[in-house]
């Protein structure tokens, strides 16, 4: 569509102000259009795209929090959460134990707030448990387009 009136407005011989302020237009619809079209998460959102989203959110955060990345797993934090918690404090709380793998069983969305259900296999050394299988609950909000992590310190 935009090729079309551009290649008329060009043919028509019109090259001036006029045809600029056609050619910046049309690119800042299709520029919303795009942007639109990527989207990003909100309340409004399908249930389904939400919850696909925070999954994959989740399982990335403990995927890095296996590796012992603990900054990568706090950048998955809510903006309250940050405020609340910095990630010198989450490291220190976190950094004992020893994360091995971790299953989303179960995410649930309505409109912005999410719960994610899964099952945590990790280690403890201070008290040398080893493979202690827990399952865990998790909230997750729907903020500027993203799934964050509300993290509970």
């Amino acid at each position: 569509m935009i090729e079309w009136v551009l290649a008329r407005e060009f043919a028509a011989g019109e090259k001036g102000p006029r045809w600029w302020k056609r050619c910046v237009g049309l690119m800042a619809v299709a520029l919303l259009a795009a942007c639109a079209a990527m989207g990003g998460l909100s309340k409004d959102s399908p249930a389904a795209a939400k919850e696909a989203a925070v999954a994959e959110r989740a399982n990335a955060r403990w995927q890095a929090l296996i590796k012992r990345n603990y900054e990568e797993a706090y950048g998955f934090f809510s903006a309250s959460s940050k405020e609340a918690t910095t990630l010198a404090r989450f490291q220190a709380k976190v950094g004992p134990m020893q994360y091995r793998s971790v299953k989303i069983d179960k995410v649930e969305c309505a409109a912005e707030v999410c719960t994610v259900q899964l099952t945590l296999t990790y280690d403890y050394p201070p008290a040398k448990a080893t493979g202690v299988v827990t399952p865990l609950d998790e909230n997750w909000i729907i903020d500027r387009g993203q799934a964050w992590f509300v993290f509970r310190g």
